[in-house]
Order: structure tokens, then sequence, then C-alpha cells
């Protein structure tokens, strides 16, 4: 068996999850609309240009799972889920998933979004494995602090190597599939990197190492 690995956001489905579930607080009026829109635009742009600070925005991102209670936040999720991940759901996304399952793959998927918003989203893709960027969660409340390091750029390949440890797993055989350059750093480790809808930066570095691209949205 082999790992066959997924990035999330703009990968598996066609969009970002942690920025469209602050955008769903915006349009609930659950947070602040102008300040939190703000915020969430300008880290979003960070992290397309390669320049996020994962912890500064981890305490912008958080911070809203701490001041609600936990069956209120399921509440939202359910109908975040609904509203706005449902539609972003790729058939071919789906296709290749079913490839690697008849392959006999092991199917991960390993996102800096944190776990609250990408736990329900994994499980409807049908996918038992998921590394996360963990919220901190004591005594039944969402602290607003992260728990470990944050599964982004070499948290990634940190988290995998510990995942992988754990259950006596390797790299041989591997796929890795991103459309991010924040993921050049997994995607330089696996033995089947796959540029998917990749953003401008990881075209190019594609493109130089001879790596597939390929679209799941066509």
């Amino acid at each position: 068996m082999s790992l066959a690995i997924f990035d999330l956001d703009n990968t598996l489905i066609n969009g970002d999850s942690d920025h469209a579930w602050g955008q769903f607080l915006v349009d609930q009026g659950i947070v602040d609309p102008e300040e939190y829109r703000r915020s969430n635009d300008y880290f979003y742009q960070q992290y397309q240009h390669g320049g996020l600070n994962i912890h500064e925005y981890l305490e912008f991102a958080l911070r809203p799972l701490s001041q609600h209670s936990k069956n209120q936040l399921d509440q939202w999720h359910r109908q975040f889920m609904a509203e706005v991940i449902v539609p972003m759901l790729l058939d071919q996304a789906d296709k290749l998933l079913q490839q690697h399952r008849d392959e006999g793959d092991i199917l991960l998927i390993i996102t800096a979004t944190n776990e609250f918003i990408t736990g329900p989203i994994a499980n409807k893709l049908g996918i038992e494995h998921i590394l996360a960027t963990v919220p901190e969660f004591i005594d039944g409340s969402y602290t607003g602090r992260v728990s470990g390091t944050p599964c982004f750029q070499e948290g990634k390949v940190e988290r995998l190597q510990q995942w992988m440890n754990d259950r006596k797993l390797n790299l041989d055989g591997s796929y890795f599939y991103s459309d991010s350059h924040n993921d050049l750093p997994l995607l330089e480790l696996v033995d089947n990197p796959v540029a998917v809808d990749p953003d401008a930066i990881l075209t190019e570095e594609a493109k130089k190492r001879s790596w597939p691209i390929i679209s799941l949205r066509d």
C-alpha cells in the first residue's frame, strides 16, 4: 500500500474552506463584519503570496471558536457544510480518490486549515485520515490557541513524519496532490508530486521539475 496524500483547499474542493468559514461568520453576523472581513482577506492574500505568519493568523482564526459553545459551533458548521462546502465539491476529485482506493492506497488529507473546519469535510469525502492544524480543546470548549505544531509548510512534513512513524509507514510510492507553493516542502519529499490547478509559483516550479500538472475542475 502507498500513501496518497491530498491538500484540501483549492485541490480537492473548489475553494478555500478556511477563508470561506471566515466569510460565513461575517455573513451570519457572528463577527464584526468590516473588521473581520478585512483581516480575513489580508491573511488570505498573505497565504497566496507565501508570506503568511501562521501564528498571527491562527490567533485571529481560532478566536471565534473560543467565544461560542461547541454545540452552537457545530450547528453553524452544519449550515456551512450545506450552503458553502457542498457547492465546492468536485466530481473529478471524487474520481481521483476512487482511483486511489481501487489501487489499495491509504488516503490522507493534510491541510493547514484547522480540524474543526476540515474534519467534517474529510468525512464528506469519505477520507478516514486527516492531518490538520489542531485547535486546543479543554473541558468542552475551544481555548483559541493551537495544540501542537501547525500543519503548514514545513509543519506538514513534521506532522506527516510523526503520523507515519506511529503507523510504521513510509513514503515509498507516495503521491501528494496540491495547488499551493506553500506545500513545496512536502511535494519535494514524495515519490509522485502532482500540481493540481496550481497557483502561479507552483506552476512554474512544476514545469521546471517536470511534475505532472492536472485539473480537477474540468
